[in-house]
């Protein structure tokens, strides 16, 4: 036990991991909750369990965005303990606690919604079943459900959706996911070739291959001591920002599709193609599988490539321009977006968001900013924040975020670095260590944890993809809106089934 209550450390920074303050779980908690209380500028990027012996080691990780810093604190405490929760206090711990629960078992006394997260294969009540789910009820002769899911047309995810509606009014709906638990971090522990690990992180998410797997390598060379050169922190960055203009461009046009806006459903789709046909010209895939690697690349960026993106934007732009000028002065398109799908300041505060989601109703979560990884301490970055909260805020959000990344990646592109020949080295992960990893993916946070053991290898591995936040904020956002509203607030949300479930 120590006095101290927390280690301040920085993004991508590794430390001892006897180094983190161990505290009885009454001052673990009233210390992590003293954190949060009454200050925006914090919040729990990750909350997680590991057993140690017949024991539960709990690690807390509150960032600060004002000071850069992240508060690292843990417990340890007995898996047949009753507690009393985080989130009676503050509802930013609900998910983690309720993970922590279906993971090792640990009760909650006063949890107010301690119902299985992801139906993990490791839970520790096997007895709990996914098709048992325990949906919240109401008992009234005016009031009917509505099931949506798990199977959905076309090549959607699995996730079921239940309503409960006042004719076409939803009063409330709860969203019911678990059905693509792959076990990735277990995974993790079980492969041994940094290779197999690196495959892994680029499969955690598929629209998301460069946000978490640069998450992973950031992450896998802090472990191992190792200072990666300009020249990966450029390709790194780069990588981001064309990924999040692509998935951007990709999202408007899903909206136009659920606004039944043709034209903008079939030029933003249109749009999207060439941006990831780039990484093919780049990397050798659309989806950047292969680029991103740690100490090294295997397909260096040259001024070749830098002339072709050059000659996308030329192409892109105008016709981006031209559309979106055609979707925001669309008095059809603007009545369906404005004032539908509203989540206040105090809602998205409460639950914890991140990214978009939070951004949308002025609460600034840009771990470019606020935590900057690779080259985003060069750019003065300046998160995009709308106030209204509602689908309109964040097609808007999307649109200046894609004429951002546009002017960032142009002034990437103005000294491209020369690369070096890739090595084969060995990067070998320092003894007793934990490090963490943030990276702004393009729907928000992502946060890597892992911490070593005696010999070095991975003990524990903990990802948490923005989804994880971000889904409770779409079931806020349709109440009181109709049924037929729930298809475009969806989409604005845009968020992933798989990047929760893990």
């Amino acid at each position: 036990m120590t006095t101290t209550k927390y280690i301040n450390i920085s993004n991508n920074q590794a430390i001892a991991s006897t180094d983190i303050p161990e505290h009885n779980y009454d001052l673990f908690a009233s210390g992590n909750l003293e954190l949060m209380s009454g200050n925006p500028a914090r919040h729990c990027v990750n909350y997680f369990g590991y057993r140690v012996a017949d024991k539960i080691k709990l690690i807390c990780c509150i960032a600060d965005d004002d000071l850069h810093q992240i508060l690292v604190s843990s417990s340890l405490v007995d898996s047949s303990m009753e507690l009393a929760s985080f989130t009676a206090q503050n509802h930013n711990f609900e998910k983690f606690e309720r993970e922590i629960h279906e993971n090792f078992g640990i009760g909650y006394i006063d949890h107010p919604w301690l119902k299985p997260l992801r139906y993990a294969c490791n839970r520790t009540d096997k007895d709990q079943r996914i098709e048992n789910y325990p949906f919240y009820e109401v008992d009234s002769e005016e009031l009917h459900e509505v099931g949506v899911g798990p199977i959905h047309a076309g090549i959607i995810e699995p996730g079921h959706f239940r309503f409960i509606c006042n004719g076409e009014q939803i009063m409330h709906l709860e969203i019911q996911l678990g059905y693509q638990h792959r076990g990735v971090e277990q995974l993790f522990l079980q492969k041994e070739k940094l290779l197999e690990r690196t495959t892994l992180a680029e499969n955690i998410v598929g629209d998301t291959v460069v946000g978490h797997t640069t998450a992973f390598v950031n992450l896998w060379e802090s472990l191992c001591g190792y200072t990666p050169d300009y020249s990966l922190h450029y390709a790194r960055t780069l990588a981001l920002e064309l990924e999040r203009l692509a998935n951007h461009t990709g999202d408007l046009s899903g909206v136009c599709a659920d606004i039944a806006y043709q034209l903008g459903n079939s030029v933003y789709g249109r749009l999207r193609t060439p941006i990831v046909n780039f990484f093919q010209e780049w990397g050798g895939n659309r989806l950047a599988k292969g680029l991103i690697r740690a100490g090294k690349i295997n397909f260096p960026f040259t001024n070749e490539h830098a002339k072709r993106l050059v000659e996308v934007f030329e192409a892109y732009e105008p016709d981006f321009n031209e559309i979106t000028r055609k979707l925001f002065n669309l008095p059809s398109a603007l009545s369906r977006m404005e004032k539908t799908g509203v989540v206040s300041y105090e809602e998205v505060l409460e639950i914890g968001t991140v990214g978009m989601a939070a951004r949308m109703s002025g609460l600034n979560r840009d771990i470019r900013s606020s935590h900057p990884n690779n080259l985003y301490g060069n750019i003065d970055h300046k998160p995009i924040i709308k106030h209204h909260g509602d689908v309109y805020s964040r097609v808007q959000i999307r649109k200046t975020e894609i004429k951002q990344s546009i002017g960032y990646i142009k002034g990437l592109l103005q000294e491209v670095p020369e690369f070096k020949k890739p090595e084969d080295f060995v990067l070998t992960p320092q003894k007793e260590k934990f490090a963490i990893s943030l990276v702004e993916g393009w729907r928000g946070e992502i946060c890597h944890c892992a911490i070593t053991d005696e010999a070095g290898n991975l003990k524990i591995y903990k990802i948490k993809d923005p989804s994880f936040h971000n889904w409770m904020a779409l079931s806020q956002s349709v109440r009181n809106n109709d049924i037929s509203d729930f298809p475009i607030c969806n989409k604005s949300f845009s968020l992933s089934y798989c990047g929760h479930d893990l």
